[in-house]
């Protein structure tokens, strides 16, 4: 009875890799102005799923706010109450002033209670909203087309994902716990400041305008440096990626010195862009702390002759000065915190630029292949550009019948890779069309479309799990582990699986770390080999293996290839000679076409790249 192969869920990445170009469209500036309410607005909106959270979550606050100050007032009551005591020739009344006390206390516990309820609360909104933007990304991602990709440092898009994403949940974090309730404190304290002494709340409001002013004045230079900073640090991340994952290529050229001159270059911008913005957002709280102290000196001043005049009581005071610690308290906290607001809506807006950017068209359309794919192919006319002033292939027309395979050679950057590209839809034609068995490829769904393609890459890719699940990656549904051995023997992949300590279900790595680069190219040969393609695309897929085993693959591609389409992107001209076409390629044309004996006598551009080739061999 056969097993079952469960395939692991990697994350999803684009099945072909091609060389960044610059200035693609859909790509967004990693640096531009922020628009602090325009993205504080939107983030707040992302929130409104957990609207019944939140209504909780407000009322707690607004409990545990309520039954804080009115702490206050109640030990103003019990200090009247041992003054007059003291004067009294009855003495102090214990008993009241006991009872006084123990209300206090319960009322203290009633609002760090209520305060546990709305911290915990918050950190449930919070976890939605960062699971669910995680979500959106990780959706957006699987809809983005390759050109994004082109124009992105991986690093990049990783920081968005992650370090964005963090520091927005711990944005909201706070701005949830300690701004809803800082709020809503200042606005219990000043109802009870007004029923205490509307003078000495009126004197406690003429210092808020300056609180405001202060804040809004210093937080005005800071955004800048905040969008500066989560900026650079994209970069910084970019390139800590490209240097870990071209490690060996940084040690054998010996780049190891420009490498660290680039990273230093990157950490002094993250350093200067950092130290300026929390420097110059972190004088918000002393300054606040300057205004509130003269608060305080005025209250003291004024309260002092208010009871000499006997219009307040000594209670009313002490209670007055401890409102207005919690009144400053507050007020202070909230401009405090516009460092940490501006930061997380500068993520915030990192992320929205994400979530933004152009999708792939729709695959809203009516086309359909017919129930049998024979594998014909019609390049009609086909023109196509990355950007609009520098074409890349034009007028281009070919037409393959099935099962032939094509091989595409030339130089680099003469538009092989595109071609396959174009066919595959990661990018659309700008003019012409492509047809498969008649059907315009345009009128189809990529989905139906990449299912009848079999791929495999010069870059291997694999994911951590083990051999098996990687084989049987591309098949929908469960796999049974007869199927992949087979796919594994036909692509002589079988072996050196079977050295292995787990055989099959020995786990791999991303990098397939313990694996040679032939291995690894096997096992993704295995895979393509599975899925039973009706076309058939192989770029460079025998360039990282030996010779013996690039034979053995040559058989196992002879195997694979018959009865259908394929095209072959090759620089060694020694695996093409059996193809029925090849096509040679300069600057975005075909220039020559025909068998591998044709092309040699006419003594062209394809004679003289296999003669320079195996003139170099031979010496």
């Amino acid at each position: 009875m056969s097993t079952p192969v469960k395939k692991g869920a990697p994350a999803r990445r684009g099945p072909a890799a091609t060389p960044r170009t610059p200035g693609t469209p859909g790509t967004p500036s990693l640096e531009r102005s922020l628009d602090f309410r325009t993205s504080g607005l939107r983030l707040l909106r992302m929130t409104a799923p957990e609207r019944a959270l939140l209504t909780a979550l407000l009322a707690a606050g607004l409990a545990a706010v309520v039954l804080t100050v009115v702490g206050p007032k109640l030990l103003g009551h019990a200090t009247d109450l041992v003054v007059s005591g003291a004067r009294d020739p009855g003495g102090v009344d214990f008993d009241a002033v006991g009872e006084l006390l123990a209300i206090v206390l319960g009322v203290t516990a009633a609002a760090a209670g209520f305060t546990w309820i709305q911290m915990r609360l918050t950190m449930k909104v919070v976890q939605r909203v960062g699971y669910r933007l995680r979500e959106l990304s990780e959706t957006k991602l699987a809809r983005l087309p390759l050109s994004y990709f082109d124009g992105q440092p991986r690093g990049e898009v990783l920081s968005r994902t992650t370090n964005d994403i963090d520091n927005v949940t711990q944005t909201l974090q706070q701005a949830l716990s300690q701004m809803v309730r800082s709020v809503l404190t200042v606005v219990g304290v000043l109802a009870m400041m007004f029923w205490i002494s509307p003078l000495l709340a009126l004197v406690t409001l003429a210092t808020v305008p300056l609180s405001i002013v202060t804040a809004w004045l210093i937080g005005r230079r800071s955004q800048p440096e905040f969008v500066k900073q989560w900026a650079v640090t994209g970069r910084l991340n970019g390139h800590v990626e490209e240097m870990y994952t071209g490690h060996a290529l940084v040690k054998v050229f010996g780049r190891g010195r420009e490498a660290r001159a680039t990273f230093d270059r990157h950490n002094e911008d993250l350093y200067e862009a950092s130290f300026k913005a929390q420097l110059i957002s972190g004088i918000i709280q002393p300054a606040l702390t300057f205004v509130g102290n003269l608060n305080y000196v005025l209250i003291a001043v004024i309260g002092g002759l208010r009871v000499a005049s006997g219009a307040l009581t000594i209670g009313d005071v002490q209670a007055f000065i401890q409102y207005g610690y919690e009144f400053n308290g507050p007020v202070t906290q909230i401009a405090a915190m516009a460092n940490l607001l501006q930061s997380g809506v500068a993520s915030a807006e990192r992320v929205f630029d994400l979530l933004d950017a152009e999708e792939e068209t729709d695959d809203d359309v009516a086309g359909g292949l017919p129930a049998r794919v024979e594998g014909a192919v019609t390049f009609d006319q086909v023109a196509f550009r990355y950007e609009a002033t520098k074409p890349l292939i034009e007028d281009l027309t070919l037409k393959v019948a099935p099962g032939e395979t094509v091989a595409i050679v030339g130089p680099t950057g003469a538009g092989k890779t595109t071609l396959v590209n174009l066919l595959m839809r990661f990018y659309e034609v700008t003019g012409g069309r492509i047809a498969l068995d008649g059907v315009d490829i345009a009128t189809l769904p990529r989905e139906e479309l990449r299912a009848q393609v079999g791929m495999v890459l010069q870059d291997t890719w694999l994911f951590g799990g083990t051999i098996a699940e990687n084989i049987a990656y591309g098949v929908a549904g469960d796999v049974s582990r007869e199927r992949v051995v087979h796919a594994a023997k036909a692509t002589h992949a079988d072996r050196f699986i079977r050295t292995l300590p787990d055989g099959y279900d020995t786990v791999i790595d991303e990098e397939g770390a313990g694996l040679s680069a032939g291995e690894r190219q096997l096992i993704t040969i295995a895979r393509a080999f599975l899925t039973e393609p009706s076309i058939l695309i192989l770029d460079e897929a025998t360039s990282s293996v030996d010779t013996r085993t690039e034979v053995l693959i040559q058989r196992a591609m002879n195997s694979l290839r018959e009865g259908r389409t394929s095209f072959v992107i090759a620089h060694r001209l020694s695996t093409i000679r059996d193809a029925d076409v090849i096509l040679v390629m300069e600057a975005g044309k075909i220039v020559e076409q025909g068998s591998h004996e044709e092309l040699l006598d006419a003594n062209g551009a394809y004679a003289h790249l296999y003669a320079a080739q195996f003139a170099g061999a031979a010496a």
